[in-house]
């Protein structure tokens, strides 16, 4: 976990730079196993609030997230999240994800 957690961070840093701002300033590790959220590994501004408010902020993804037709590797964008609402997720692996969202757009 820890050399993911290393290789996510220096992805962040390179799209931050690329953009010439945050790109994402939210990241969790989520397990979705056995239909519960379990977060794995969070980075960001909300720990306390996050997993509280997981269902509410997962959105539009919602549906995309819960088709299972995702494979290791593959990702997909809300368009219109703002604030809080998750924009982003990449499937990790079997019911476990990378949720990326900039909490102050």
């Amino acid at each position: 976990m820890d050399e993911t957690i290393g290789q996510i961070k220096v992805c962040a840093d390179q799209m931050d730079a690329r953009y010439g701002k945050i790109v994402f300033d939210e990241w969790a590790i989520v397990s979705l196993a056995e239909n519960k959220a379990r977060v794995l590994v969070y980075i960001g501004p909300r720990n306390d609030e996050f997993l509280h408010n997981f269902a509410k902020d997962l959105g539009t993804l919602r549906a995309e997230l819960l088709t299972g037709k995702y494979g290791t590797g593959d990702f997909e964008f809300s368009r219109h999240a703002t604030g809080t609402r998750f924009e982003a997720f990449m499937v990790l692996g079997s019911g476990l994800y990378l949720i990326c969202n900039n909490t102050r757009e």
